[in-house]
């Protein structure tokens, strides 16, 4: 009988804490700053409100299951498109058109305060990110015309640099590491680009940026700024991540750093099992690349193509628990959150399949002993914090 009634109370204590980490994540605002399906719409063809479950990591109705509250969408460019503005705003379009079909469900918003207003009736508010500054073409009236379509942060950067501010992947290849004024980090233009995006209230994204970028930026911005999809140099050190030193840069400066999920840049032993996977077949890509495949498109196939293998490659779910709790240890916790960077990644980690599972990681900082004030300032409200000190008055 006393066993019986130990598995009794075990499975009702079960329960209750199940009841008890879901209740907190639907109570919470949950922030994702960076999901690249846009970039699938112009490459694939893939439509946001149909059902893709399986295809892609996201769609409409998989992000309200998954209980999203606030999305920002990535426009993306690499600026070796003819027009990198008229690019940008073919994605804006296609976002746009899905919101026009399905106004019971999501709606594009512009501040904190239509923002909460569009969360209180249950839909997702929708915002934008722009992901590669090529995209303003040098000019700042077209950033404001950017503004105007919904653009809410604008990453300085992508793997490649602008003329006017050096990427992390280029401050890390020696001969690509300058700008147009021949040095590394922003030019006399670049700090003018942050000055204006800090009167229009588009915050400052230095995801991708490299070290000199990231510094230049800090002693210009007035606003505190965010890493939409980075994640912890210390526990993986890959360009793409913040060194401790930024870090603690971001926190005095009041902004905010949302953990990325690539495989690659929380796990530090996935990217050269990934190499290995690349090389292994490498015959195959270069016959796709020879069809006319884009090379990452090749790529990307062989993570569909042998699944077994390419699941093994994927990090353990408790590496992005570990960016997330590395951050909190440095700074506190009002310096993180989450920019899944889903359907621009390859690899997720393990548990962490589509938009549907956020839910997984409330229920981890729940076991691990976090409570609901602080789950709901990682889960997006120190990031509703910096788009409100970023708003024009």
């Amino acid at each position: 009988m006393k066993i019986k009634l130990l598995f009794i109370s075990l499975i009702t204590t079960l329960q209750l804490s199940a009841q008890s980490y879901q209740k907190i994540h639907n109570n919470a605002i949950f922030v994702d700053t960076h999901n690249d399906f846009l970039t699938q719409t112009m490459e694939k063809g893939f439509v946001f409100d149909t059902d893709l479950k399986g295809i892609t990591h996201s769609d409409l109705n998989r992000m309200k299951e998954g209980s999203v509250d606030v999305q920002f969408f990535s426009v993306w460019s690499d600026g070796d498109q003819l027009n990198p503005y008229a690019f940008a705003n073919r994605q804006l379009d296609s976002l746009d058109a899905v919101i026009q079909r399905n106004p019971s469900k999501i709606i594009k918003v512009a501040n904190t305060k239509k923002l909460l207003k569009t969360v209180m009736q249950h839909k997702i508010a929708a915002l934008v990110g722009l992901e590669g500054g090529h995209q303003i073409e040098n000019d700042l009236d077209k950033m404001e015309a950017l503004y105007n379509r919904g653009v809410r942060y604008i990453t300085l950067t992508w793997n490649n640099s602008t003329p006017w501010a050096t990427s992390a992947s280029d401050e890390t290849n020696l001969e690509g590491s300058k700008n147009s004024e021949g040095k590394k980090g922003l030019t006399v233009f670049g700090k003018k680009v942050i000055q204006k995006m800090n009167a229009l209230g588009i915050m400052v994204d230095i995801s991708h940026v490299g070290e000199q970028t990231f510094y230049d930026v800090i002693a210009t911005t007035t606003k505190p700024v965010i890493a939409s999809h980075s994640s912890v140099y210390t526990l993986c050190p890959h360009k793409r991540n913040l060194k401790d030193d930024q870090i603690k840069a971001v926190a005095k400066n009041g902004g905010v750093i949302q953990i990325n999920f690539n495989s690659g840049f929380i796990d530090p032993s996935v990217e050269p099992r990934e190499f290995a996977f690349i090389e292994k077949h490498k015959a195959e890509i270069d016959s796709l690349i020879n069809t006319g495949m884009l090379s990452y498109h090749a790529e990307e196939s062989m993570y569909k193509k042998y699944i077994a293998e390419s699941y093994e490659l994927r990090a353990p779910f408790d590496w992005v628990i570990q960016h997330i709790e590395y951050v909190i240890n440095l700074v506190g916790v009002d310096y993180v959150g989450i920019g899944s960077d889903f359907d621009g990644i390859y690899q997720p980690p393990k548990q962490l399949d589509d938009v549907t599972d956020y839910s997984k990681i409330t229920k981890t900082l729940v076991e691990k002993g976090y409570n609901e004030k602080d789950i709901d300032k990682i889960l997006g409200g120190n990031l509703l914090r910096v788009l409100k000190a970023n708003e024009s008055k």
